[in-house]
């Protein structure tokens, strides 16, 4: 059972630092702090977003960028701001349109296709789904895109991080 990897909180913001999960000796994923709806004072946000971009951009082997955000407030400044970088950048970025139980179902498709034409503007490699922990809704969809940015040939010493 994997349910106790890592701990959540219902507080935003309680990720401050950036967390490893070896894949095998070559891929891991990296959970970068949470900024979004953190409720810490405006300096703290602005070190947790300069730490986010100055890994980022160490990261040549990075294989995709997964962007969560509530999808009651989705596309929220900084969020465009890390979605620029990563057009910029040619990383992929898969939105997570997370909470989406909290809407109705008809609530959520219509943010996430409001979300989806968005993104399609903004450049050519933005993906968007819905997603809900407590209900596994966007799960089996998620693995699916993970493996598929995470399985390509052996790409020598360096070693690919999706965030």
């Amino acid at each position: 059972d994997q349910g106790r990897l890592a701990r959540t909180s219902r507080t935003p913001g309680r990720t401050q630092l950036l967390n490893f999960f070896a894949l095998d000796e070559k891929r891991r994923l990296v959970d970068l702090p949470g900024y979004g709806f953190a409720k810490v004072q405006a300096s703290l946000q602005k070190s947790w977003e300069a730490e986010m971009i100055h890994y980022l951009n160490g990261r040549n082997s990075l294989a995709g960028l997964v962007l969560v955000m509530d999808v009651r407030h989705p596309l929220q400044s900084l969020d465009r701001n890390f979605i620029q970088w990563a057009d910029q950048a040619r990383v992929p970025v898969r939105v997570l349109l997370n909470k989406a139980d909290k809407l109705s179902k008809s609530q959520a498709k219509s943010v996430q296709l409001k979300a989806q034409a968005e993104l399609a503007s903004m450049g050519p490699m933005l993906t968007c789904q819905l997603f809900s922990a407590t209900e596994s809704l966007g799960v089996n969809e998620l693995r699916l895109c993970l493996v598929d940015w995470l399985a390509y040939p052996d790409a020598g010493t360096d070693q690919p991080a999706v965030s």
